[in-house]
């Protein structure tokens, strides 16, 4: 599909009008762009449109060429992607997502304003896939602040495979965010001067939030990693408290231990053997040593 921008507004244009006039935008999917070798020959459209792996913008000369592959949080972290190049008067995209398609006859039913420009689109565009993510990082903070009060409360289930999805996650986004920022600035920069001053200054604020989004990331992570040090913490004093009941067990035992290896031995003259009460003795004798240990522990607040 073709669009220009044009009195204020984004309307649908036919390919001729796309080729011969400014302030025009196309939408291909891979298979239409193909096809389109005059254009590529004409305007010297070199890079390949292979599979997209992360956000970027390169310089070339006569053109912009752009990259961005854009997670999809509210799937799974699935993704869709796409390819632009930003030439003097117009923009291509070539999208099998149908992303900018939607995106264009959004903007054109609701975010039309004064002085609406080609880069007013393209920014547009790009702020809107990520309008809503603060939305789900704070529903990350929230799962893991959960995980976290399941961690205090004793209840340490399945803690490493929820945590190490989650810090996936926020990898993922740390990256995107820190690329589509770098994009941002690429694009800010106008070296070659395709977009007017006053339109590409807009660039500046979705470099900035997206800034903020991987700072807000950033955060998330450490966050992250607090929680992981709570959990270690958590399973050090469990540990701790195995091997100090183990110690008690231990301790008590050694005396007797000692009283069961002392009448386990074969000698003759054992006056205690031939005793009627030697048995009921040593019974009291261990029971003794037992208390007293409990006690003692009590004492020194071992338990």
């Amino acid at each position: 599909m073709y669009f220009k921008v044009n009195n204020e507004q984004v309307t649908p244009v036919d390919r001729h009008t796309f080729l011969n006039e400014q302030n025009v935008v196309a939408v291909y999917n891979r298979k239409e762009w193909e096809e389109e070798k005059e254009l590529q020959n004409t305007y010297q459209l070199v890079q390949p449109v292979e599979k997209v792996h992360f956000c970027k913008v390169e310089r070339h000369i006569g053109y912009m060429f752009g990259t961005c592959y854009v997670p999809i949080p509210k799937e799974h972290m699935g993704h869709k992607e796409f390819v632009f190049y930003i030439l003097e008067g117009r923009i291509i995209f070539i999208d099998d997502s149908n992303t900018i398609e939607e995106e264009i006859s959004s903007i054109a039913e609701n975010k039309i304003r004064r002085k609406y420009s080609l880069e007013r689109l393209l920014y547009d565009i790009l702020i809107n896939l990520i309008e809503n993510d603060l939305l789900f990082l704070e529903l990350l903070e929230g799962e893991i602040s959960k995980i976290e009060e399941h961690v205090l409360k004793g209840s340490l289930n399945n803690f490493n495979t929820k945590m190490l999805e989650i810090k996936k996650v926020i990898a993922k986004l740390y990256r995107y965010y820190s690329q589509m920022a770098d994009l941002g600035e690429e694009i800010l920069d106008n070296e070659d001067e395709f977009f007017g001053m006053d339109g590409c200054a807009t660039f500046r604020v979705f470099t900035d939030r997206a800034t903020r989004l991987q700072n807000e990331t950033q955060t998330l992570r450490e966050y992250a990693m607090q929680v992981q040090d709570v959990y270690q913490s958590e399973i050090g004093i469990r540990q701790n408290t195995v091997m100090k009941v183990l110690t008690i067990v231990t301790t008590i035992f050694l005396p007797l231990t000692l009283i069961v290896g002392w009448y386990g031995m074969n000698f003759v003259y054992m006056p205690e053997l031939s005793w009627k009460y030697g048995y009921p003795v040593v019974i009291l004798i261990s029971a003794l040593i037992v208390i007293g240990s409990l006690l003692l522990f009590k004492k020194k607040k071992y338990w």
